[in-house]
């Protein structure tokens, strides 16, 4: 019975370790192969070092993916996708290639 009393501490300990920490972790990693795993040609995307882009190819086999960051065709693992900004539509556009350049229509020289 002391055994048990003893012991009963290192068993709340490991308990709350896993639902604090071990369980969201995973949940995570849950998440991320989800997103991973639903990314398709024209979804908006930011890599883990910053560079945003619009997917162009999905390469399964390899795992890579072909990111079009105007007009550089630039490949990357596809793990190294940090997150999807938007999502590309049924017709095939996304909402950055709908929206054309970032330059703006009216600038003081054009008046």
């Amino acid at each position: 019975m002391d055994l048990i009393i003893g012991m009963l501490p290192f068993i709340v300990l490991m308990g709350v370790m896993y639902l604090l920490m071990i369980r969201p972790q995973q949940k995570k990693a849950k998440d991320t192969q989800n997103m991973l795993s639903s990314l398709g040609k024209g979804d908006s995307i930011v890599t883990i070092g910053g560079l945003h882009g619009v997917v162009d190819e999905v390469n399964e086999t390899n795992n890579t993916v072909v990111i079009d960051c105007e007009g550089i065709y630039l490949t990357f693992e596809r793990r190294a996708v940090a997150r999807i900004v938007t999502k590309a539509s049924a017709s095939g556009t996304t909402k950055a290639e709908a929206l054309g350049t970032n330059s703006p229509d009216n600038t003081a020289d054009s008046e």
